[in-house]
């Protein structure tokens, strides 16, 4: 079943958003125009750790950067620190970059679970597999900074042999990361990657 690109009307509330503008309506009409569209609803939650699979190739982050901008979603992602200096540190600003101290005492995920934390709203989006081949085994780095910050985990699939971004029910963490992380995948299973399912 095919879906669409939310209007803003159709958002929760409680979503964090981006404000509108020319370029949402640039980024819906590549979408339409590419074939492009979601399935599924947002949670009405002001904090979750957004994590998107398969994540078989850089098509992914363009897709899902068009839909971010599509539909006014204020998604944040991770960046090393290096990075954010100059015209590209300002682009990834722009986009949600949140930058990260590879060198502090305080390891990324720490880092994150602080910043959730501070905020009083923050998605932010992970690829549990950290890499485009195809992974066995997710990375857990998504999972403790959830559980960490006390925020679910909100899964949403790439599914390329019908163009749909597909909408997970939200997740709540329990003490067993294992069982958890097993459930998730099996979320995934229907899906197609570019390259490969989970």
């Amino acid at each position: 079943m095919k879906g669409s690109v939310f209007a803003p009307a159709q958002l929760p509330p409680h979503m964090p958003r981006l404000r509108d503008g020319w370029r949402r309506k640039l980024c819906r009409g590549v979408l339409h125009l590419c074939g492009w569209s979601l399935v599924g609803a947002f949670p009405d939650v002001p904090k979750l750790v957004l994590i998107a699979a398969p994540h078989s190739s850089w098509w992914d982050g363009i897709w899902g950067l068009l839909m971010k901008a599509a539909i006014g979603a204020d998604v944040h992602f991770m960046a090393k620190r290096e990075l954010f200096r100059g015209p590209l540190g300002a682009l990834l600003a722009k986009l949600g970059g949140i930058p990260i101290d590879r060198g502090a005492a305080a390891g990324m995920v720490e880092q994150m679970v602080e910043r959730f934390g501070q905020q009083q709203a923050l998605w932010l989006g992970i690829a549990p597999e950290g890499t485009r081949r195809h992974m066995p085994r997710w990375k857990t780095g998504f999972w403790r900074m959830a559980h960490g910050a006390g925020v679910p985990v909100f899964p949403v699939a790439f599914n390329y042999p019908d163009k749909t971004i597909r909408l997970g029910p939200l997740f709540a963490t329990t003490g067993d990361m294992a069982a958890d992380i097993e459930r998730l995948r099996a979320f995934y299973a229907p899906f197609q990657g570019k390259h490969h399912g989970v």
